[in-house]
């Protein structure tokens, strides 16, 4: 039986009793009405063994026959997503429709779908099933996660970060030792004031030159000093643990991100993928430090102290410990206000912080429009949000704080009675008075500390949690244990691919292409067709949904990712440069290239001449991204970093498209030579590039509709021809 919601399917059984869950193959549904947008009713989309039904309104709304369905298809409107079914006659109907917050599970039940129109298979545990709720409590994600911070355990993520730490046992075990040690010399200053007050100050008949009241003062001097001595060297070991724990957690952190797929990693901002590195991790740090250590020693100082005052006057004892009990469930009760609080400040902080990545990473954009102005309001608006926030958490402690620390302070007047009517009475010295003071006075130093450490624990949790949600993410590009490792000759065997991003049905549809070492293969089509993606897939940037692709008849799911990629040359759109010299980004996919190498593939790329041009030449610093150089200088260093790389499979995604008609020309004539004994598989919108082409694959509604050589498309007229002749007229437009 096919694994279905089941608050879903009670629901949709209560408008239709005679379904059978037995025969139920996808289900999921629409927040949305068709024919009237201000009203919402839910819709519910069932497909069966042999039918579609729709429900709208609690009735049966539309009724298909499965061997009458192609496919469904979902269509992005303005705010909003439609799911269609399109019939085998070529007509469409319109299922529903429903809000962009439902789009991730309606493009997610279309691809179960369709896999079971085209297969009649129900197995679809290769599908993703990533909601954008938490099943939960039902509350909607952070934008980016999918881990609801109302209902992470927080037990077990703290258990998980003291697991960390056990390779840093040895430091923990002499940390705690010190604690011990220091809570225990704390406790030897009121002994010491009471033998100096009664023994000497109060004492009239005593000589202030003896040398027991030297002693006393020396004694007195000699357990700050040992004090102070244990507080640095705990402070050593905790130091060191902790920075270690640190950098462990934050090399976690940055791995799993190497490790995810584009797919997961393009959920989250550049900023916040950032501040999870660096900021949660510091936060972290600065508790197991600083934060925890502290509270550590205030609760052996209260234990110790507590029970000291028990043994002298257990009354009074439990008197001034009166109010912990009432403060502890204050904390219980508002635990989860200050929780969401503090997760609403994370967030509003981390997209202020992603604005702020934005708006540096572009600003020659924000500059050549004049937009400097529009973004300064808009991060000034994230900043405004993010302030308020701020506000109404310290608002909440500046009320809540008095309060709790007016409560505590009642044992405070309960000693001053108590210790004032002893002492009168004769039964209490002044010496004990003093010793017995400042017992009392060191229970509320730990109880004001413990009252603050709420509010640290749960901004360190919000951090915890967010470190570990990237740790914990699944990676959906996997590399086999038993990789194959084998030098690559170039054949590619594309078999019934079908792939679909998360939020959406399928870009490509059963795509079958056989390609030969050596071949030269241009990939045109309108944009939006597929081609990009279709190579994302071939370097394994995703893994197909459905069918295979294999490289020397080996499927790239059993090569590791490492070995596949260091096989392959590729120049993208994005013409990326790294911050540093021309050489570093040359000999970025080979650092031990020879310097005639470098020279040699710049050469090849046309990139020679301009480089040593430079002021530095080869050794010219070119900033952030590049920018320092033109767009077509820029894309012949990042061709001459490909070819530096030798690869047997070259991957060119629009790679001379900031090039000028010369210099293109030039590059061709490289890529002419270069490709020989090299599968090369070329993207380009201008065709004049793929004139020497071995075979030209047309794309089309995400599947392959024509292939061939130039002369045989041209004579079909078909979709290339039409391409072309497009293309001429621009030219004649131009000229």
């Amino acid at each position: 039986m096919v694994k279905l919601n089941s608050r879903l399917w009670k629901e949709l059984q209560a408008i239709d009793g005679s379904l059978k869950r037995e025969d139920a193959v996808v289900l999921t549904y629409a927040n949305l009405d068709l024919k009237e947008p201000s009203k919402r009713v839910k819709s519910y989309v069932v497909l069966m063994t042999d039918v579609l039904r729709v429900y709208t309104d609690g009735c049966l709304a539309v009724e298909e026959h499965v061997e009458e369905i192609a496919q469904l298809k979902t269509v992005l409107g303005v705010g909003c997503v439609f799911l269609s079914c399109e019939r085998k006659n070529g007509e469409a109907i319109l299922l529903a429709r429903a809000d962009n917050h439902y789009q991730t599970a309606i493009g997610q039940a279309v691809k179960r779908a369709n896999h079971y129109l085209k297969f009649g298979d129900c197995d679809f545990s290769r599908f993703s099933s990533v909601g954008r709720t938490c099943p939960k409590c039902g509350k909607a994600f952070p934008r980016g996660s999918h881990t609801c911070p109302r209902c992470v355990s927080k037990k077990k993520t703290l258990r998980r970060l003291f697991s960390l730490a056990k390779g840093e046992w040895k430091y923990v075990a002499i940390a705690a030792v010190l604690f011990f040690a220091t809570t225990g010399v704390s406790l030897l200053n009121p002994y010491i004031n009471r033998v100096l007050v009664d023994d000497y100050i109060t004492n009239t008949t005593a000589n202030p030159f003896l040398i027991g009241f030297l002693g006393v003062i020396l004694a007195m001097l000699g357990t700050q000093l040992l004090r102070r001595g244990l507080t640095v060297l705990r402070g050593y070991f905790l130091t060191t643990s902790g920075n270690r724990l640190t950098v462990r957690l934050r090399n976690m952190v940055f791995e799993k991100i190497q490790q995810l797929s584009i797919a997961k990693i393009s959920r989250r901002t550049s900023g916040e993928l950032m501040k999870r590195v660096n900021s949660d991790t510091s936060i972290i740090k600065q508790f197991l430090i600083r934060q925890l250590p502290n509270i550590l020693e205030q609760s052996l100082l209260l234990a110790a102290i507590g029970l000291l005052m028990l043994f002298f006057d257990w009354r009074l004892a439990l008197l001034i410990l009166l109010p912990t009990p009432f403060v502890a469930f204050a904390f219980r009760v508002f635990w989860r206000f200050m929780n969401n609080m503090f997760h609403q400040r994370w967030e509003l902080n981390s997209r202020s912080n992603a604005i702020l990545h934005d708006i540096f990473s572009g600003i020659r954009v924000v500059k050549s429009y004049g937009m400097e102005k529009r973004e300064e309001a808009r991060f000034l608006e994230m900043s405004a949000k993010e302030r308020d926030a701020q506000l109404r958490l310290e608002r909440f402690w500046a009320f809540f704080m008095p309060c709790l620390q007016f409560l505590m302070g009642i044992g405070e007047f309960v000693l001053l009675y108590y210790v004032g009517d002893k002492m009168l009475d004769g039964v209490m010295t002044a010496g004990e008075m003093a010793q017995f003071s400042s017992y009392a006075s060191m229970v509320y130093a730990p109880l004001h500390a413990l009252m603050s450490f709420p509010r640290q624990f749960m901004q360190m949790m919000t951090s915890v949690t967010r470190v570990y949600e990237i740790i914990d993410e699944t990676v959906d590009v996997p590399d086999k244990a038993d990789g194959i490792r084998q030098e690559i000759v170039g054949r590619i065997d594309i078999e019934n691919v079908s792939f679909g991003y998360e939020d959406s049905d399928e870009v490509l549809r059963d795509i079958t292409l056989h390609i030969e070492p050596g071949e030269f293969i241009g990939l045109v089509g309108k944009s939006g067709v597929g081609k990009s993606t279709l190579i994302n897939l071939i370097m394994r940037m995703y893994d197909v949904e459905e069918g295979v692709i294999r490289i020397d008849g080996v499927d790239i799911r059993d090569i590791p990712q490492e070995t596949l990629r260091a096989r392959m040359g590729v120049v993208l759109q994005e013409n990326f440069l790294f911050t540093g010299s021309v050489w570093q980004n040359l000999t970025y996919a080979k650092p031990d290239a020879t310097p005639e190498e470098v020279i040699q593939a710049a050469k090849h790329a046309g990139a020679h001449e301009f480089i040593i041009r430079l002021p530095d030449g080869y050794n010219t610093y070119v900033g952030e991204k590049g920018y320092t150089l033109s767009g077509g200088e820029r894309q012949r260093i990042s061709i001459a970093r490909a070819l530096l790389h030798n690869p047997k499979i070259l991957i060119l995604d629009e790679a001379t498209a900031s090039l000028d008609t010369e210099t293109e020309k030039l590059i061709q004539d490289a890529l002419q030579a270069l490709s020989a004994g090299r599968t090369t598989i070329a993207i380009a919108h201008r065709l004049s590039t793929l004139r020497n082409a071995t075979r030209l694959v047309v794309m089309d509604k995400g599947g392959i509709a024509e292939i061939g050589t130039h002369e045989e498309l041209m004579q079909k007229q078909g979709i290339y021809y039409g391409l072309v002749m497009a293309q001429r007229d621009m030219t004649k437009m131009d000229a």
